[in-house]
């Protein structure tokens, strides 16, 4: 496991277009989630116990605002060929298991993952209205432990971008697995 840090943020950036296959079989685009005012894409993946730590806490977060303000999408972006716990198949069975709150990418040739830059998993981007990058960092400040969570960072932005107040400058780097490439 390569322990991977998300580089610093290019807060302002537009958020990458994308149009990919979902788990379960539909195709989801940025176009679908316009109405929201706030856009949370996710890079993560079924394999890695970074992401297995906090998949729980990104669900209940999906499941805590009105779609029409808050929309969490995940992506992923590894090669399943050799993580084959991250195959859409293997994903759609995790996806239904949880009971996830948003929907689930699949960014076969991991195009998407390079437009936005994303490094690891997970690798969480916050984009404001106006499809502006706005977050990007943590979780939280214990990626392993839920019950000493004491700051909850992404939930904060989020919350933030709700209220129409400014994000702390100061984001914390999320911390996980590298993205897989294929070779």
């Amino acid at each position: 496991m390569a322990l991977t840090y998300t580089p610093n943020a290019e807060l302002g950036k537009s958020c990458p277009e994308f149009s990919l296959p979902s788990v379960d079989g539909k195709t989801v685009s940025l176009a679908d989630f316009a109405d929201a005012k706030v856009l949370v894409v996710m890079f993560i993946c079924a394999h890695c116990p970074y992401v297995q730590a906090i998949e729980e806490r990104l669900i209940e977060l999906g499941q805590s605002f009105p779609r029409d303000q808050v929309q969490l999408v995940g992506i992923c972006s590894n090669d399943w060929a050799d993580y084959p716990e991250d195959s859409p198949e293997n994903l759609f069975k995790r996806w239904k298991e949880r009971n996830y709150s948003f929907p689930y990418l699949i960014d076969e040739d991991q195009s998407v993952a390079g437009e936005f830059g994303a490094v690891c998993t997970p690798d969480l981007f916050v984009y404001n209205s106006q499809r502006r990058l706005a977050y990007r960092g943590r979780l939280d400040d214990s990626w392993k432990e839920p019950k000493q969570v004491t700051q909850q960072d992404l939930r904060r932005a989020i919350e933030c971008l709700l209220a129409n107040q400014n994000i702390d400058a100061e984001q914390i780097p999320s911390v996980g697995c590298s993205i897989k490439w294929k070779q």
